[in-house]
């Protein structure tokens, strides 16, 4: 992955009321709380020396991921395209 690529992130969550973009929704034990995912769209900032990447969220928290993670993938054209508001512009460097 490049810098400027566009990545999607597969984020596991838990909570009493999943939100519309929750899917592979699963009751807990007790039927109180689910589990679910749901897709984070992310901007690649920059890679390090060891390999990780340096994504960038849409509030401008930076997030470090190994590229062998299997919840993490570049997102497609077609993706970028349909979700083109999701994913942050990256700032210029001063």
């Amino acid at each position: 992955m490049e810098v400027g690529d566009g990545i999607i992130y597969r984020m596991q969550k838990a909570s009493t009321h999943p939100g519309p973009r929750a899917y592979d929704v699963y009751p807990a034990g007790q039927g109180e709380n689910y589990s679910y995912f749901v897709d984070k769209f992310w901007t690649v900032e920059s890679v390090l020396r060891d390999g990780r990447i340096v994504a960038s969220t849409r509030t401008r928290k930076r997030r470090y991921l190994w590229p062998e993670d299997p919840n993490l993938r570049k997102a497609g054209w077609v993706a970028r395209w349909r979700y083109r508001g999701r994913f942050p512009e990256l700032l210029a460097a001063a």
